[in-house]
Formats: structure tokens, sequence, C-alpha cells
């Protein structure tokens, strides 16, 4: 079971940060090259097959580490401080998904909805820089999780 959590929990970890490092890195830089209203189709195209998976994430990403925690570590009490540590920047990526979801996301789709070009505009950078900032702290996690109890040396 052990095995199953963590291979859970790492493939929908690659999944929504990987997905944001090529919405950030890959598909911005190219779709710059577009005219406004194709640029923002194209986001709201690709939000829409995206966010389902992050969805997904969301709840099985918790789900399978806590569920871990609870198990091999017996709570959060027995827990190492790098866990902890991803515990809280975890909960700190779900809080802005959500935000994007309900808030930028759902302006960006409206606007586009209604050729309110500027608009959309406005809400495409919010959610750029919310993914710039969530993308950061996703490989921050990979890194801690990476390097583990062995990695506490970099903290100080």
């Amino acid at each position: 079971m052990q095995a199953f959590l963590v291979a859970v929990h790492v493939l929908f970890a690659v999944i929504w940060v990987g997905g944001m490092i090529f919405a950030y890195a890959f598909q911005r830089p190219a779709a710059g090259q577009l005219e406004t209203a194709d640029r923002l189709r194209l986001w709201v195209a690709t939000f829409r097959g995206f966010f389902p998976w992050v969805w997904a994430a969301v709840v099985l990403l918790p789900l399978t580490g806590y569920t871990y925690i609870f198990w091999y570590f017996g709570g959060m009490d027995g827990a190492p401080l790098y866990v902890h540590l991803m515990s809280g920047l975890g909960i700190v990526m779900i809080l802005i998904y959500l935000h994007v979801y309900f808030a930028p996301f759902r302006k960006l789709r409206d606007a586009v909805n209604t050729g309110d070009l500027q608009e959309g505009g406005r809400q495409l950078g919010r959610i750029r820089r919310s993914v710039g900032v969530n993308m950061t702290i996703g490989v921050v996690v990979i890194v801690i999780a990476a390097a583990g109890k062995q990695g506490l040396w970099l903290l100080g």
C-alpha cells in the first residue's frame, strides 16, 4: 500500500507542477505570437483541459499524503520536518489554485465569451502571476521531497 500511495502522490504532483512549467515556460512565450483574441481563446481551452487534472491533484495529493502520514508516521506529530514543510506548502498551493479557478479564470472565460479582450488580458495576467508563484512553490516542494531528511541541512 505504501508504494501505491507514493506512486499516486508523485504522479499527480508531476502532472500539476509539470503542467504549470509547460504553460509558463513554453506555451506562454509561444502564445505571445498570436493575436489577442486567439491567445485568450487558446488559454481558456488550455485551462479547460488542464484544470480537471489539477482538481484531481487537489483531491489526491492531500488524500495520499495524509493517509501516508497517518499510516506510516502515526500522524503529524511523528512526521519529520520536511513532511510538515511539504504539507504546509501544498496547502498554500491548493489555496492559490482555488483562487485562480474561482476568480481570474472565470473572469477570463467570461471576458472571452463576451469579446472583452482588455479584461481578458488583465485576468490572464493575474493567472500568469499566480501560476508563477505556484510553480515556484511546487518546484521547492519537489526539491524538499527529493532531499527528504537528508536535505534538512539546506534549511540551516
